[in-house]
């Protein structure tokens, strides 16, 4: 098992997510930067979907109480394992006693710990995500607390030949306080005007300090709606429509200077102009910036994202390949 020393500022469990419940009001939830986590458990040769330890900003300090191997994926930061510094992006061997501690997290938020065959704590509704707005019981429903014991999956077989090994260059992401973040525009931005696009698309935006796993704010531009009369049934203000389902990644416009983009833990709907979705691969990107950093939009078709996601799709399997041929 995992022996939760200290606990970081917010450690939750994250996996790939819960799907088929967001109408029911269930976010996906899941690993804010999906790609750093996925190449976590690719370095490991673990299924994709494997349960992982997500900390945010400040590290836990951990005991393993089981022989296994561990890697630290996601943003910088330091840690060391029985005082001796651990490199992020390499696997290493862990014994019964070992001492992990993970400190400030440097650039990013997020940094995951990810072990061979993955954690072994219940499920709900298929996924062993923490949910703060579901009020799941236990640690699917709270971040980590001093004293929790989280039980390990056994390793898998021969992972020790991945011990030392590491995630090509090429292939890590990058964390970066200037930040280009494609979306496909769509959904309500008929209800924006072709002045409001362009400034949505040619502006810098800021993030705002008031961002979280539920959804980032950002201000600093502006968007015109255009003159009409809000739909009947939606209110006074031109930024109003009629409820719609919000998709991960959906571009609010709750008024003209500012936007508020859902990520995993985001609500299922609402009645604000919707413009777009930010791109799945660029969600990792946009949760592992910090406030105040910068963020300019590019649109691309629906064609484009696709190839935009199967390229990080390719960096993975190469990590997996890499795997499979020790």
């Amino acid at each position: 098992m995992l022996h939760i020393l200290e606990p970081g500022l917010k450690t939750t469990i994250q996996d790939t997510g819960r799907f088929g419940y967001y109408h029911m009001g269930v976010p996906p939830s899941g690993a804010a930067d999906k790609y750093s986590f996925l190449l976590g458990h690719a370095l490991l040769g673990n299924p994709p979907h494997y349960a992982s330890l997500e900390m945010m900003l400040t590290g836990p300090v951990i005991e393993f109480h089981k022989k296994t191997v561990a890697v630290l994926t996601g943003a910088p930061a330091k840690a060391e394992l029985n005082g001796e510094a651990v490199p992020l992006w390499e696997p290493v061997a862990v014994s019964p006693g070992d001492i992990l501690r993970v400190g400030r997290i440097e650039e990013g938020i997020f940094t995951y710990l990810t072990v061979s065959g993955g954690l072994a704590t219940p499920e709900m509704l298929g996924s062993r995500s923490v949910c703060f707005a579901s009020g799941f019981p236990g640690v699917l429903g709270r971040k980590l607390l001093k004293g929790d014991q989280l039980p390990l999956n056994e390793p898998l077989p021969g992972v020790l030949r991945q011990v030392g090994k590491s995630v090509p260059e090429e292939s890590k992401p990058v964390f970066s306080r200037q930040l280009d973040v494609h979306l496909v525009l769509g959904i309500a931005s008929e209800r924006i005007s072709d002045e409001g696009l362009t400034g949505l698309l040619n502006q810098e935006w800021t993030i705002h300090s008031e961002s979280n796993r539920v959804a980032y704010r950002l201000h600093g531009g502006r968007v015109r709606y255009k003159k009409e009369t809000a739909p009947f049934g939606s209110g006074s203000s031109p930024g109003n429509i009629v409820d719609i389902p919000y998709p991960i990644g959906g571009v609010i416009v709750p008024n003209e200077e500012e936007l508020i983009i859902l990520l995993n833990d985001g609500t299922g709907g609402g009645g604000f102009v919707t413009t777009g979705t930010v791109i799945s691969p660029d969600i990792s990107v946009l949760a592992q910036a910090k406030p105040q950093s910068n963020v300019r939009f590019h649109a691309v078709t629906v064609e484009q994202a696709f190839q935009l996601r199967r390229q990080k799709e390719l960096f993975i399997e190469k990590v997996k390949m890499s795997v499979q041929q020790a």
